[in-house]
């Protein structure tokens, strides 16, 4: 696993021996295609981190700044050593997500959402919901999840794409502007 582009271009990612599903490369390329404009200077939260692959992606595209969120002892030993071996910043929260996002009063641009896949429906809807609340203004919320689950929802986010890469899909969401 390797990062695609910008400033830490080819630099090699080390991934958690068990547990987590890396992005695809192919998946991670569109996405950040995507996303082009909205990486330059964002302050980025990557929630189910694992690697950090998503959130040390977009640090190197020119984020502003990332937050990495990772409940899982091992996986989060071998994200603080991709954060520190990349070298472009990042603050690395060894925590369950849901109590991270209760108290957690940051506002980020871009959040991306990569929980297990056997990570409940219901669950997935939970984070949404508290994400909604800590998304910036025009802020964009990128969930990957298994094909074929249910189609998560939120009250303040709205689903502007949806695509499928293999046995996986990838929904890009944005707050809804009241």
């Amino acid at each position: 696993m390797r990062i695609i582009a910008g400033e830490a271009k080819g630099r090699r990612l080390a991934a958690p021996k068990a547990g987590t599903r890396p992005f695809t490369g192919r998946a991670k390329e569109a996405v950040f295609s995507s996303l082009h404009a909205l990486v330059e200077d964002a302050a980025v939260l990557d929630l189910f981190a694992g690697s950090g692959s998503l959130g040390l992606e977009a640090l190197s595209r020119g984020a502003n700044s990332a937050v990495f969120v990772e409940q899982d002892r091992s996986a989060a030993a071998v994200l603080a050593a991709n954060v520190d071996a990349v070298g472009l910043g990042g603050d690395v929260v060894r925590r369950d997500v849901t109590a991270f996002l209760q108290r957690d009063r940051g506002d980020y641009d871009l959040v991306f959402v990569d929980p297990p896949y056997a990570f409940e429906d219901r669950g997935v809807q939970r984070v949404l919901n508290l994400v909604a609340n800590r998304i910036a203004d025009h802020g964009v919320v990128v969930l990957h999840r298994r094909f074929g689950g249910t189609a998560p929802e939120s009250d303040n986010l709205r689903c502007t794409d949806r695509r499928r890469y293999g046995d996986s899909e990838i929904w890009i969401f944005e707050k809804e502007q009241l």
